[in-house]
């Protein structure tokens, strides 16, 4: 499903990409290919790498999907981005760079969350240093996806190495905003924190005002159609937690409030272990399988 795909106004003060998003319904989550229209080059994001918690099956068809549409569409991959270790879905990053040869990145404080991580999932041996990406991208930081600038904030709250990428007008929010009716992203994982959210969301929202804003997951609030594209504007005026709760303080209190109501995701004791190794796999035991190792009364 595709969303953001129309022919763009180019503004010569602004690049505005082309932004096509993929919707995955089972995991609520967006991932994105971005691309400068100048030089048909492009950027994944947020890559999904299809897992079936019930039966441990595992599958490509959401990452081959973009290397259709990127080949359909005459694009050229020049980056595969993550915004922070994901704790609902797999990252397809390492599958696609075996692919494509791309690099990957995300961001530094990454080691972080390894090295939180690692202690709970008791792997004294793990290299929390961040090498399972190519490149490591800190605060401020800027690269380009062909002509297009791209500028690294960070955005810490919902975990420790979240990062928003603002490529020209776009901001790629990953869980720190949701659509306004959603309002914001839980901060109750562990590293999370409701007051590092709150400042990484007025970051975000020091962007102009005609930024469009894309989020990481939607889930469908109301049953309404899945959306993922709004604008800075939008959010101020309408976003329903921001709305409700002008200053830290009371922002602290709502969402800490609603974090407590809410369940574990499904898949984060499964999810982490892959992404904080850059979306790899277990390595296969003797007998040629897989194993995913699953910590007990740890969260």
């Amino acid at each position: 499903m595709l969303q953001g795909f129309g022919e763009p106004t180019l503004d010569v003060a602004l690049a505005r990409p082309r932004v096509s998003g993929f919707y995955d319904k089972p995991t609520g989550a967006i991932q994105y290919v971005v691309a400068d229209q100048a030089t048909k080059r492009c950027a994944i994001i947020d890559p999904i790498l299809d897992f079936d918690e019930k039966s441990g099956a595992t599958g490509t068809n959401n990452a081959d999907a973009l290397l259709d549409f990127i080949r359909d569409n005459g694009l050229e991959l020049e980056w595969i981005l993550d915004t922070h270790p994901h704790a609902d879905h797999f990252s397809a990053a390492h599958y696609l760079k075996q692919k494509t040869g791309a690099p990957t990145a995300i961001g530094d404080r990454v080691v972080e969350v390894q090295k939180l991580w690692k202690a709970i999932y008791n792997w004294p041996d793990f290299p929390a240093d961040g090498s399972q990406w190519d490149r490591l991208l800190g605060e401020g930081e800027t690269f380009r996806i062909g002509t297009v600038p791209v500028k690294v904030l960070f955005s810490p709250g919902h975990t420790l190495a979240s990062i928003t990428y603002v490529v020209g007008d776009a901001a790629f929010v990953h869980d720190t905003l949701f659509m306004p009716d959603s309002g914001t992203a839980r901060a109750d994982f562990p590293g999370g924190s409701a007051a590092r959210l709150w400042h990484s969301i007025q970051g975000i929202l020091a962007l102009p005002d005609e930024t469009r804003v894309f989020v990481g997951h939607d889930y469908q609030a109301g049953g309404r159609e899945p959306l993922w594209e709004s604008t800075i504007a939008m959010q101020k005026a309408t976003n329903i937690h921001l709305v409700a709760a002008r200053a830290e303080a009371d922002f602290v209190a709502l969402r800490e409030a609603r974090d407590r109501t809410l369940p574990m995701p499904r898949l984060i004791l499964h999810a982490l272990q892959v992404n904080m190794n850059g979306g790899r796999l277990p390595e296969p035991e003797a007998n040629g399988r897989r194993y995913l190792k699953f910590p007990l009364d740890s969260l």
